[in-house]
């Protein structure tokens, strides 16, 4: 497994940058809640701190490790925030307007000055110029990057506690498991009881497992 190192933040440093911004998004395939994208920005001896030496990208972590480092991560950060559009938004919006809204709110929780900083996004598109002074894309970076590991588990615990506490007003469709993502128990639910309050109507899902409801979208 790959272990993420500070070494591309720390080149990045050395190169000029004011700070070195991880983000990465979490909800993007969900079928329900919101798309949340998390940005994390760690000391220059983040290498060193022992709290960070476990971390990996948040698919590599079970929902248990990530809780259980959640608030040290946090902690252990110069700053971060989580930036997240609604489901209400990912619908009006569609997926690539709310991924760039949710990464400007994230910006602006960070409340640093961004025109020196460099942003390190994992994926192969950025959502989040033009907001930070310079953006670089690299696919796999939450399993190279520190900072973007980092900013990866905070916004994926953030999410999942929020579904979680979704699942409290919507017991019928297990968010409290699948945290709106499709599995057998959520198709199965949307087929006997449509959508919540929370789903994201304009999405194929709709179409595919409620087709009875004709007139689910306003297109």
């Amino acid at each position: 497994m790959t272990v993420p190192s500070f070494d591309r933040e720390w080149e990045l440093l050395e190169g000029g940058a004011s700070f070195v911004i991880g983000f990465d998004e979490v909800g993007k395939g969900a079928w329900a809640g919101p798309l949340m994208v998390g940005a994390a920005v760690l000391p220059k001896k983040a290498e060193l701190s022992s709290v960070l030496a476990g971390v990996r990208d948040s698919k590599s972590l079970t929902e248990k490790r990530r809780e259980s480092m959640y608030e040290d991560l946090g902690a252990a950060c110069f700053a971060w925030s989580i930036g997240a559009a609604s489901h209400v938004e990912c619908d009006t919006l569609g997926m690539v307007e709310a991924q760039r809204l949710a990464a400007r709110r994230a910006c602006a929780g960070l409340q640093i000055d961004l025109d020196q900083a460099v942003a390190i996004i994992d994926g192969n598109w950025d959502f989040v110029s033009p907001h930070v002074g310079h953006a670089l894309t690299e696919v796999k970076a939450d399993a190279t990057c520190l900072s973007v590991a980092v900013a990866s588990v905070l916004a994926k615990v953030s999410r999942d506690r929020m579904m979680r506490e979704m699942a409290v007003d919507y017991p019928l469709w297990s968010f409290e498991t699948n945290k709106g993502y499709p599995c057998s128990k959520h198709r199965r639910a949307l087929q006997g009881y449509g959508p919540s309050a929370v789903h994201r109507t304009s999405w194929a899902f709709m179409d595919n497992f409620v087709p009875w409801m004709v007139s689910h979208v306003a297109r």
